[in-house]
């Protein structure tokens, strides 16, 4: 699949600032595809550290590519792309959206774990580049059926850091499915912590994806749209200290953008680590295959790590 690809050098509109915070832009890309169902990425992983990417979108498709580097090592090209209809278990590509809203994606190994809202499911797929097959089976995702908004189920799903508090478990975070006190449903799915916990929402920010930091952090992905004020984006750094069962998790935002910066839909975030040790946070939007917005693909450097 064809994919044009046009650098971003400046992440603030008009000025060649680069320091956001703890976060320092790197480069980025806006891109762009003659294939009509190329877009609407909602979540993804590097399953080579800033090089090769999975993903998915929510209007069912697979997604790969190899992000390409120019001398400076910023991001200049996607290569090797491709997408393909997730299938279900007769092989056949409904192409509903009801039934294949794909949100999240965890990444290990030949396992992709995938979380899906509308139709609320938690599913594991082998990995096979070019024939991704149906599910092999779902997971229980703790948290009770009827606490999930139909549109506003799990946006995230990310792995803990092995050897830590939550000893390598899948964690999942809703995006607006809220208790009676105005916090998300979460869960740790698995390992020695398994259980049900909550995520602080506050400003109207609604979470759409996450990973954790080595340290066992979890950096959150939220966005917020007004007429008043347009789009907006956050990252926020969760204490891994406050992510337990019958625990409300919280933790800092660490900057916010807006209609002054480079973004748009922002869905997806990655953490991975460059090969000098520094820790990157990458980032890309879901362009609803919307004229009016883009692709985008943004990359930082997490200062002090």
């Amino acid at each position: 699949m064809a994919v044009n690809a046009v650098p971003i050098r400046h992440f603030a509109i008009g000025s060649h600032e680069t320091r956001f915070g703890p976060l320092e832009f790197s480069g980025g890309l806006s891109m762009t595809s003659p294939i009509d169902h190329f877009g609407a990425f909602s979540s993804f992983r590097f399953t080579s550290p800033g090089s090769d990417v999975m993903g998915v979108s929510d209007t069912g498709f697979w997604f790969f590519g190899s992000l390409t580097r120019d001398a400076e090592g910023r991001p200049s090209d996607f290569t090797d792309f491709s997408m393909q209809p997730m299938v279900d278990g007769d092989g056949n590509s409904t192409r509903e959206k009801w039934t294949t809203d794909a949100e999240g994606i965890a990444v290990r190994g030949e396992l992709a774990t995938v979380s899906f809202e509308r139709v609320q499911r938690i599913a594991e797929f082998e990995i096979e580049r070019d024939a991704m097959g149906a599910a092999i089976r779902d997971l229980d995702y703790l948290v009770p059926r009827e606490e999930l908004r139909s549109n506003r189920g799990f946006e995230t799903i990310a792995y803990a850091p092995p050897g830590g508090r939550l000893d390598g478990a899948r964690v999942v975070v809703a995006e607006r499915s809220i208790d009676e006190d105005g916090n998300c449903f979460a869960a740790i799915l698995e390992g020695p912590m398994k259980g049900v916990f909550t995520v602080a929402r506050s400003e109207g920010f609604d979470i759409t994806d996450g990973a954790f930091l080595p340290d066992g952090d979890l950096l959150l992905l939220e966005r917020r749209f007004t007429f008043a004020s347009g789009v907006a984006m956050r990252i926020r750094r969760i204490d891994g200290a406050t992510i337990a069962p019958g625990s409300v998790a919280d933790g800092p935002v660490l900057f916010t953008a807006g209609m002054d910066h480079q973004i748009d839909n922002m869905e997806a975030l990655d953490v991975w680590q460059r090969a000098d040790g520094a820790t990157m946070v990458s980032l890309m939007s879901d362009d609803n295959h919307s004229l009016l917005q883009r692709n985008l693909y943004l990359e930082f450097r997490l200062l002090g790590e």
